[in-house]
């Protein structure tokens, strides 16, 4: 059905527009044209009546000649009657300037054409001008290489005889035609050149002489020739740079849509969003235009939008027909009978009410405005308590498609099929379900105070309907909300924006009555959960466009075309849900709810349009629009009376999305007020015209919303269309966002809540920080070495597990979180402004300057002109102090204050005030190293000048900004200042004096420092109540061998060495430290020099400088392990003063410039309060260099979360009073030496973009949340829980026996692959065999006292199949292995403990890997086997059986890489997957041959242990981690557990990513082999219970591997890492992670549908372990354990636990060196004691206490060991040994020796004081000395 040709034809051409950014006050260009003899002939003909359609022809344009046809004035005003716009108007060159010379036109044919001009104009045509079509001048036709100056001079005459009349040109319209004119003995490309020549002047000359009034210039071209002209290079760089559109020749083959979209893509070359109009429009193969012209017009825009290609307008003559009635009267008119009724009864018939007529009012209101008072920019503030903010849409923004049980949403269906891997679909979007917190960072950077989102109804309800929400729907916008309502955003719900459920359409969707009830019930539930919190609800999101695009054009899902019933109907029945919805919740909520609307202006019709558009809020008075025409009638719903009541006034206020100038703001004037949502990309422009509305005509608008806050996914534009303010990196897997200059222009607009005049200014809020008052110093100097030696004393004998273990706690309350950065390396602006050159301009600029790429800071991060930039980080960030140094040659430029520079004053007001207003405490540093050249020509720091001068800047800076700023800094390290620039020469000024100018550099920055600190306290401080102090750095220094003196001495002297040279001399007594006196004095003797090399200072200078600091600010980085050195003693240097050496360790992590050894920072804090007392201390630097400049910086993320960590032990544990952190750096910047390569950002910035855009990384998300926290509490969740596990809970202890057995030929024993393995060399760590192991073939008495130990109830171990089948199989049983299995199980039975037996625990018979082992299908018989005999001969005494232990180690490790038996690695793509497919039917065949066989009789249980890290998502906010976690558990547990736990079948994740990656790699089936469907059957619920083994957590991330990689890790595409603040333990990949265990077993319970839950195996290694008091595994067992115990409180079927293990064993590839044991075997004792270890006994009271009884409610007697508990140590057999000749009991022996040994000891003693005391009576027989003892102090 179609409709009126009117409204179609306006709301297609409108719709064609959008999107572009045309000018704002042009619409849609419709065009007629141009005059032709035929037409003329047609129109002035003798058939009156006879009416024709007309397209112009090419060969018979009229040329104008005197005087116009009479008819023409009739003929125009008809054309513009039927809304044509435009107007084409072929000028005649060689007519014009017959001559060729613009010094003698036809002035006739001149005069003629501004007559055709101005008829044009009077008829409100405005004409479009074509230079040249056809018929050079023959003058033009001489050379090629003069054309381009004469088309030049023709345009110039032109535009000057007739531009006042034009403001639409084109040079050509026939680029092929003039090319055949131009002389043909040139080249085609030569001509093409000289045509792009020739516009390309006219284009310049037209837009610097004539366009000021907004004319455009354009050219045309065909679109069939387009993929041929843009491979031109004239005509590709001619549409490229000098058009202001592009204009095409167009046939539209209706019958061929393809062909036109497929050229027309081509134009996404020039520009994404090509500007284009259709100058000609044929139609050849088209059905009559006047049948259906509006569908036919349809399908064109459709298919030109489809590519993006935004129309301007078009050419329309095929749908003109023209007649004349007599000679003098003529007219056109649209095509077809679709003409509206007359307005008096349209008026009548649509509801006549007064608002009908409202859009006339404000028209006519405004209709007459000029240009000028239509655009005057009003200079005002909004009202106040204006809301400003921004929006999204859920499925624009969210992704997270199927995350937490979401449902299908109708958009969901439209994702792109078969996409590539890692590119962005609308399933990921822009990750924001994964990205709350950096979503509320961009909206907290840009100062927004309303935050305009969508829920998704399906992520809430998944089947729409409210029987079955979705929790991790809900928790995730509880999330939001709160963090929103945190950060002080009002959050403002959408409960629709297009996404319906899936489910619903499924049944009618909105097409559905039905729909209404479930809508009311969706939002009742979204009022009831989150209504608390939200105050500002819209039930619907622009439904118009719901109703158009989805059911009408069908470009919007559902995909509905019909837009003659469907359409309308959609609108009534959400009209019914907003009414139903607002009645139902307005009076308990007493919030605001209301409707976003899409208002748009069109030309004529715009009061219908307008009533169209918004008809779902009109419809209670709206009938039916009747058109008269040949058709069907497009039906208009009605509403009952009942209805029209109910919908009447159900909205709180108006939300109104609009796109172009505002329309009508007094049409709805029954709504209590208006809120705008509009595109950000328009703002500047937008905004100011809202105060006209608001100021002089009292509209109520009380908020503006930006449309978008991010890029998203935009329909059926996809990711071409960006409306945010922020730009999202769909190319990058963290989706990324920077923000846009808009947003900063935005933000500004909100600080001043709108357009400030010039001379208005906004007071700075307070920000007050509390700073500690004025600290004291010592009088004395510090001792040698120090006494803050006590720190090593403290803490360097610490075990690596307590020094690292991390601690839970927060800093004080008015703890000051900040972020760092100085001048030179960021500002840029080297030369602006008039500021003067530094010492490092001057050093980048010279040649040899070592500085990496040659780089500058010329430009650097440019923060001189992107102040905005920086603020909106700093705000984002939440920091609460910003450290930044000022330039002095920016304000001083030639360092005097003689030459004060304004600008750069300005600079840093406009800086200090964003930050006070941003409430950010400022840190001003004076000086960071970047001195004025100036000075450094006069002598820099050696001349004593500098210290007037800089004390003349400081007082400069204390009088202009200390108002405000209350933390000042005189120097930043200055020991770099004076080593690198004066010493080592590395830094400028580049001198290279290492043995003196560091420490008369040192001495002259003191003395300037303690002047200024004067300055300040004695001028300053009483008025402005601010902080003086400067930046120290150093290094911890950890002696190499803390038990050596001497390394004890040189670890003190390299810290007095770099912090105490300015610190002791401010902090303690106004000198430097005796160390360096003494070292440098002594050694300067050495250097036969007359007086040390290190100045001293005079008594009054001491008295001057000492106290001259407030607070201690530290700047630190790493560490160096230091040990004495004896240097050479020249050529004098500073670094060989401090006779000492340092090293790095290798093992700790590597960064771009140190490595990372985050436990120095709590032991130098130690050290300063220890050495300079109990003073504030600020860290005013500390941060990481990496070379990767990806946002996801994990690595820095570790490096500031352990050394705030070690920071945070200082203040809580030490008592350091500790005030504040400050993050180096704020954002990349130019690094010194390291220019641009070395990274220290929480945000990265851009280098190679001239904008610097700022991108937060990862970290920067960390940070902010640190400083949220203010520390780091202990979340809820980890919190420690008391309880007792349910009665009947299984405690156990497990052993393999290959681990422990021993034995390995004993006794008919058959050889294993792990013999054969452990005997090859290099596969066993040192070489260990397990030949002997623990000897457990022989200690059945000394397994079972461990056991006893631990008082646990069963016990775990395994059953080597070679011992019982020495061959594998069952032709013979070795009865005598089987006998020891037997008196084991008889033993544990006798101690009340009953045995779980592991059939295969690893060992495979060598002689069934002989014949391809669990790679030949034969083994699963094989298998069974074993286990019948197992199960006949033992099964009457086990009921416990584990078929198969951890075969993802089995498959993985044996078969795929090697590491383990049998070591074979050279089929990793292949023999995992076989091996596993073997294992896990073996386990099937074993499971039912005991269900079948003997389960009746032996009543046991049995099933499999499966093994599984936890997997975190290195970035939980990068969907591609989360999946990528995913991905490792279902590789890794799911792959066994799957197919016996699931369906008898691989997950899905496997079989799809093996399968695509195998056929990619040119196979034709997957390698993962398939079940059969009666496997699958035989293989599913094949278990008893779930076995588990867990010992870790790893974060894990998204690798692509190469195509051509086949392996099990390629196809699981996961790589992972450990979090350095987890604890080690001694195997690699071992880390302490509890709280994974939680999450586990959490896990299988609702993928496995909560099978009942054994641990079988839990523990940790150590390394190099002695010591019995085991803390770090006692801290295992209880953070796991209690975890388990929070598990089965969260319903999980646990039934038991298991530690593994009882005793050390061999570990398999790692021999003897990891322990695992609670007992700790002596493997240098022949007996191999088992000796309990601490953890042993906290393991036994666990055990005892069935869990952790509350100490708030004991004693608890479980809690102590009973009086007669069994025995605590192994029975040994007692032996006699041979002694002195005697046969002694071991314990005889043992006495007797110690007693030897001390007689022998006390004759040593006594012989020794024999001597002694002859030697010193012959002494005092010698003369005395002649000369005294040197002193220890030299006498400089």
């Amino acid at each position: 059905m179609e409709l009126s040709w009117h409204a179609v034809f306006i709301a297609l051409l409108s719709l064609s527009s959008w999107g572009s950014d045309w000018e704002s006050e042009r619409n849609f260009i419709s065009t007629a044209g141009p005059l032709t003899n035929d037409l003329l002939h047609n129109l002035s003909g003798p058939l009156g009546d006879q009416s024709s359609n007309f397209v112009a022809g090419d060969k018979d344009l009229y040329v104008c000649h005197q005087p116009l046809p009479t008819f023409l004035p009739e003929y125009f005003s008809s054309l513009h009657a039927s809304q044509i716009t435009h107007y084409k108007v072929f000028l005649s060159w060689a007519q014009l300037l017959p001559a060729g010379s613009t010094q003698n036109p036809d002035k006739k044919t001149v005069q003629c054409y501004r007559r055709l001009l101005e008829a044009l104009e009077t008829a409100r045509l405005q004409p479009m001008v074509i230079l040249h079509h056809q018929t050079l001048p023959a003058s033009t036709l001489q050379r090629t290489e003069v054309f381009a100056d004469l088309f030049a001079d023709y345009a110039t005459f032109a535009f000057h005889s007739f531009g006042d009349l034009v403001g639409i040109w084109f040079t050509f319209s026939d680029l092929e035609e003039v090319i055949k004119e131009l002389p043909h003995q040139e080249s085609r490309a030569s001509r093409l050149q000289a045509l792009s020549d020739a516009h390309r002047k006219a284009y310049e000359i037209y837009h610097e002489n004539y366009a000021s009034q907004g004319g455009k210039l354009s050219v045309v071209l065909r679109v069939e020739d387009i993929p041929e002209l843009l491979l031109e290079p004239p005509i590709s760089a001619l549409a490229q740079d000098t058009v202001d559109f592009l204009s095409l020749d167009l046939s539209y083959e209706c019958q061929n849509e393809a062909s036109l979209r497929q050229k027309l893509s081509k134009l996404q070359t020039i520009e994404p969003e090509v500007k284009v109009f259709i100058f000609n429009l044929k139609l050849p193969d088209c059905p009559s235009t006047t049948k259906s012209p509006a569908r036919l017009l349809f399908s064109l825009f459709e298919a030109v939008n489809k590519d993006q290609v935004l129309t301007i307008g078009s050419d329309i003559n095929e749908f003109l027909s023209c007649s004349s009635s007599s000679e003098k009267s003529m007219s056109c008119s649209l095509t077809g009978s679709l003409a509206l009724q007359p307005e008096e009864q349209q008026d009548h018939e649509i509801a006549g009410s007064s608002p009908a007529s409202a859009y006339q009012r404000v028209w006519e209101a405004f209709a007459n405005q000029s240009r000028a008072e239509r655009d005057a920019f009003l200079q005002d503030t909004f009202p106040e308590g204006f809301l400003w903010g921004a929006s999204t849409g859920a499925f624009n923004v969210e992704g997270g498609w199927a995350e937490g049980g979401r449902g299908a949403s109708i958009w969901d269906p439209r994702r792109p099929l078969n996409t590539t891997e890692g590119q962005a679909t609308p399933e990921v979007a822009s990750d924001s379900y994964h990205k709350v917190a950096s979503d509320v960072t961009l909206l907290r950077g840009l100062r927004a105070q309303v935050y305009k989102f969508s829920i998704s109804w399906s992520r809430i309800f998944p089947t729409g309907h409210g029987s079955s929400p979705s929790l991790p729907g809900v928790a995730y916008y509880n999330k939001l909300i709160d963090r929103l309502r945190d950060a002080g955003i009002q959050p403002m719900a959408t409960l629709f924006h297009w996404d319906l459920p899936q489910a619903l359409q499924d049944h009618g969707g909105w097409q559905n009555e039905s729909v209404v009830d479930a809508f009311l019930d969706y939002a009742a539930f979204c009022f009831s959960t989150f209504g608390d919190r939200v105050k500002l609800w819209v039930t619907f999101h622009e439904p118009w466009v719901m109703s158009y695009a989805g059911y009408g054009t069908g470009q919007h899902p559902p995909g509905i075309s019909d837009p003659g019933v469907a359409s309308f109907k959609v609108l009534l029945i959400p009209a019914c849900s907003i009414a139903r919805t607002w009645n139902y919740y307005i009076r308990p909520q007493q919030v605001c709810r209301g409707l976003a609307l899409w208002a748009w202006r069109t030309l004529r019709a715009s009061e219908r349009f307008l009533h169209f558009r918004h008809a779902g809020l009109r419809f209670a008075t709206t009938s039916i629009l009747i058109v008269r025409a040949p058709i069907p009638v497009a039906q208009l719903p009605k509403f009952t009376e009942a209805e029209k009541q109910l919908l009447k006034g159900s909205a709180d206020f108006l939300g109104l999305s609009h796109f172009t100038p505002l329309a009508s703001s007094a049409t709805y004037d029954t709504i209590g007020w208006l809120l705008l949502t509009t595109r950000a990309i328009s703002s500047r422009n937008f905004i100011p015209g809202l105060f006209a509305p608001i100021k002089e005509d009292s509209v109520d608008v009380r908020s503006y919303i930006a449309r978008s806050l991010i890029d998203g996914f935009e329909g059926p534009s996809g990711y071409s269309q960006r409306f945010g303010l922020h730009h999202v990196n769909f190319n990058d897997s963290s989706k990324s966002r920077t923000p846009r200059k808009s947003a900063y222009f935005f933000t500004s607009i909100i600080e001043k809540n709108g357009f400030l005049t010039n001379g208005a200014k906004r007071l700075p809020r307070p920000n007050t920080a509390n700073l500690p008052s004025k600290a004291r110093a010592f009088a004395f100097p510090s001792e040698v070495p120090s006494k803050a030696k006590v720190v090593w004393e403290k803490f360097s004998s610490q075990p690596k597990f307590e020094r690292d273990l991390f601690y839970h706690g927060t800093f004080r309350d008015d703890f000051l979180w900040g972020v760092s950065s100085s001048a030179y390396q960021i500002e840029g602006g080297w030369d602006a402004d008039g500021k003067g050159p530094s010492i490092w301009d001057n050093f980048t600029h010279t040649p040899g300057s070592n500085v990496k790429d040659n780089a500058t800071g010329d430009i650097a991060c440019d923060s001189y002109h992107q102040l905005d930039a920086d603020l909106n980080m700093l705000r984002a960030l939440k920091v609460k102090a910003y450290r930044f140094s000022i330039s002095w040659s920016r304000i001083f430029p030639t360092g005097r204050n003689s030459s004060i520079n304004s600008h750069g004053v300005d600079y840093y007001n406009r800086l200090i005030d964003g930050l006070m207003a941003s409430n950010i405490f400022p840190m001003v540093t004076l000086f960071h190293w970047d001195l004025p050249q100036a000075l450094q020509d006069i002598g820099g720091w050696e001349n004593p000048a500098l210290i007037e001068l800089f004390d003349s800047y400081a007082d400069f800076c204390f009088q202009t900004f200390g108002d405000r700023v209350k933390f000042w800094m005189t120097f930043n390290e200055p020991m770099y200042l004076a080593w690198l620039g004066y010493g080592s020469g590395e830094f400028p000024p580049g001198v290279k004096d290492p043995g003196w100018a560091p420490y008369r550099i040192a001495h002259a920055v003191i003395k300037a420092h303690a002047r200024v600190y004067h300055t300040y306290d004695e001028k300053y401080r009483q008025q402005q109540k601010g902080v003086i102090s400067l930046s120290l750095s150093t290094h911890w220094a950890e002696p190499k061998s803390p038990g050596v003196p001497r390394d004890v001495e040189a670890a003190d002297r390299m810290l007095q060495f770099s912090l105490g040279w300015f610190a002791h001399p401010i902090f303690r007594n106004g000198d430097y430290p005796d160390a360096m006196k003494w070292k440098v004095g002594n050694r300067s003797e050495l250097q036969h020099l007359a007086t040390s090399r290190l100045p001293g200072f005079t008594e009054e200078e001491k008295r001057f400088i000492r106290a001259t600091a407030d607070v201690f600010c530290l700047n630190t980085y790493s560490s160096r392990i230091v040990q004495y050195k004896t240097p050479r003693l020249n050529p004098p240097s500073y670094e060989d003063d401090q006779e000492m050496a340092e090293e790095e360790d290798p093992s700790w992590p590597s960064t771009a410039v140190n490595r990372a050894a985050p436990w120095g920072m709590r032991r130098l804090l130690n050290w300063i309060k220890e050495e300079y007392g109990d003073i504030p201390i600020y860290i005013t630097e500390n941060g990481v260099g990496l070379t990767d400049p990806n946002a996801e910086d994990t690595s820095r993320i570790f490096y500031h979360k352990t050394y705030i960590n070690e920071a945070l032990k200082a203040y809580r544990l030490d008592g350091v009073d500790l005030r504040g952190y400050v993050a180096w750096s704020l954002m990349d910047n130019f690094e010194w030496l390291n220019g641009h390569t070395v990274k220290f950002g929480l945000y990265h910035v851009d280098f190679n973009n001239t904008n610097r855009p700022r991108t937060a990384r990862a970290s920067a998300r960390y940070y902010t949340e640190v400083i949220t926290n203010n520390g780091m509490p202990l979340a809820r969740e980890d919190e420690f829980l008391y309880g007792r596990f349910p009665e009947g809970f299984i405690w156990s202890a497990a052993s393999a026996a290959y681990q422990i057995e021993g034995a390995w030929r004993a006794d008919g024993k058959g050889l294993s692959i792990w013999d054969t393995f452990s005997h090859t060399p290099l596969k066993v760590e040192n070489d260990a065999v397990a030949d002997v192991a623990c000897d457990s073939y022989h200690k059945i008495a000394e397994d079972l006292v461990t056991l006893q130990n631990l008082g646990v109830s069963h016990y775990r171990f395994s059953i080597s199949w070679s011992r019982i089948l020495p061959d594998g199989t069952t032709r013979y049983i070795n009865e005598a292995g089987l006998n020891y299995y037997v008196r084991l199980i008889d033993a544990l039975l006798a101690a009340s403990i009953q045995p779980q037996v592991t059939i295969y625990h690893w060992d495979l018979p060598q002689a069934l890997q002989d014949v391809g082992g669990w790679e030949n299908e034969t083994i699963v018989q094989r298998f069974k086997e074993y286990a019948d005999v197992l199960f006949q001969r033992l099964g009457d005494k086990v009921k416990f059986w584990i078929t198969l232990n951890e075969p993802f180690v089995v498959a993985y490790q044996g078969y795929g890489y090697g590491t383990k038996a049998p070591g074979i690695f050279d089929r990793p793509g292949t023999a995992p997957y076989i091996v596993g497919h073997n294992l896990i039917k073996a386990h099937a065949e074993a499971w039912h041959l005991y269900n079948d066989v003997y389960r009746a009789s032996q009543g046991g249980v049995i099933s499999i242990t499966i093994s599984s890290d936890w997997a975190e998502p290195r970035d939980p906010s990068n969907q591609e981690d989360v999946e990528a976690a995913r991905r490792y558990v279902q590789f890794m547990g799911g792959w066994f557990a799957h197919p016996i736990f699931k369906n008898g079948d691989y997950n899905e994740v496997m079989k799809t990513r093996i399968r695509d990656r195998s056929l990619a790699a040119g196979l034709n089936k997957s390698r993962l082999p398939e079940f059969t469907e009666s496997e699958k059957r035989r293989i599913n619920g094949t278990y008893d219970f779930f076995g588990f083994n867990h010992y870790t957590t790893v974060l894990a991330y998204n690798l692509n591997y190469a195509t051509a990689i086949s392996s099990f890790d390629a196809d699981r595409g996961v790589a992972s890492i450990a979090d350095r603040s987890w604890p080690d333990s001694g195997s690699v990949w071992l880390k302490m992670t509890p709280f994974g265990f939680r999450r586990i077993l959490n896990w299988f319970k609702e993928e496995y549908n909560d099978p009942p839950i054994y641990v079988t195996e839990n523990g940790v290694s150590q390394r190099e372990e002695t010591d019995l008091n085991d803390t770090a595994r006692i801290y295992y067992l209880r953070t796991y354990i209690n975890e388990a115990l929070k598990a089965v409180q969260d319903k999980v079927d646990l039934r038991g636990y298991t530690v593994w293990s009882a005793m050390d064993n061999f570990e398999w590839s790692t021999g003897f060196s990891e322990r695992f044991g609670l007992h700790f075997v002596n493997y240098s004792d022949p007996s191999l004691p088992r000796i309990p270890k601490a953890s042993a006994k906290f393991y036994a009271s666990v055990v005892r206490c069935n869990g952790f009884p509350d100490p708030a409610t004991g004693p608890h007697a479980c809690l102590h060991q009973p009086e007669d508990a069994g025995p605590t140590v192994s029975p040994v057999r007692e032996e006699e040994v041979r002694f002195l000749g005697l046969m002694l009991g071991t314990a005889e022996a043992q006495t007797a020796l110690y007693v030897l040994f001390s007689l022998v000891l006390l004759g040593v003693c006594g012989l020794a004081f024999l001597s002694y005391k002859y030697c010193k009576r012959s002494k005092q027989e010698k003369t005395q000395p002649s000369q005294q003892e040197l002193s220890p102090v030299s006498s400089f």
